[in-house]
């Protein structure tokens, strides 16, 4: 269910009310957290992104995505990576929209912090920090507040597969609008295959037909600020891809920013 390639933590709640290719379909995995094959999710209905539009943007090579929120930190999600300490395992491509190009910037992991209380990318506190083995020079993602910074429509984008049936995540960078959905009418959508919304710790978007995917997992849900990107949210899970009914759920920023500038400012 995570936007990885389906989420273990989901499959076992969900397996009695989905067929087998309904839950392959899934938004991300936790897989690559316990050690199996790391999960996949891309953006749905989006366009192609210019070059040089969201030099913040990375790419795990886990197959999650990421954001440069200190010039040697990336935030991601929590289910992206298997817990805190060091790690240099975790190769990350930076600086383009196409993963192809000659001008990539690459760098290594040499330690991660994951959130405390993570347990699951459905249960809440889907967030982690990648430091990295060198400080990159790139533009970093400003984090958001709150409260206005929340209103939609608000823009996704990653490499991760265009559909539900893909067979492959996408070499070049994609992104989309999407409008929020309330947390009271997202809450009832996924109480009805099982799964309890964390409200507080979440904001819903998509629809038909747009949303985030496989390969998507971790990267940035952002808003314009002016000439400068904030960002609201993360990747975190949801049903299939674009389905009706099932927005992307997505790692509420405001209820850990303060954490997170913290555990940035210790990385740095």
């Amino acid at each position: 269910m995570v936007r990885k390639v389906a989420s273990l933590v989901v499959l076992g709640v969900l397996a009695s009310v989905l067929t087998a290719g309904q839950i392959a379909a899934q938004a991300g995995d936790t897989s690559h957290a316990t050690g199996g094959t790391p999960p996949v999710r891309g953006v749905v209905g989006g366009d192609l992104a210019p070059a040089g539009r969201f030099p913040w943007m990375v790419r795990l090579s886990m197959g999650c995505g990421g954001a440069l929120t200190a010039p040697r930190v990336v935030l991601t999600a929590g289910h992206c990576v298997n817990g805190s300490g060091p790690d240099d395992s975790i190769g990350v491509v930076a600086g383009v929209t196409n993963l192809k190009s000659a001008d990539a910037v690459e760098a290594r992991s040499v330690a991660v912090v994951r959130a405390e209380g993570f347990h699951g990318e459905t249960r809440g506190e889907d967030w982690a920090l990648i430091k990295l083995d060198r400080a990159l020079n790139l533009p970093t993602l400003e984090l958001g507040h709150g409260g206005a910074d929340e209103a939609g429509p608000l823009t996704v984008l990653g490499w991760g597969q265009t559909s539900e049936q893909s067979l492959r995540q996408e070499k070049r960078l994609r992104y989309a609008s999407v409008p929020v959905v309330s947390d009271g009418a997202c809450a009832k959508a996924y109480r009805k295959v099982g799964v309890e919304l964390v409200q507080d710790e979440s904001i819903c978007a998509g629809k038909k037909g747009v949303d985030t995917c496989q390969g998507d997992s971790g990267g940035p849900m952002v808003r314009p600020a002016g000439d400068k990107w904030v960002q609201v949210g993360i990747v975190s899970w949801g049903l299939g891809c674009a389905r009706k009914g099932f927005p992307g759920v997505y790692t509420q920023i405001s209820a850990f920013r303060a954490t997170i500038r913290k555990a940035t400012r210790e990385l740095s």
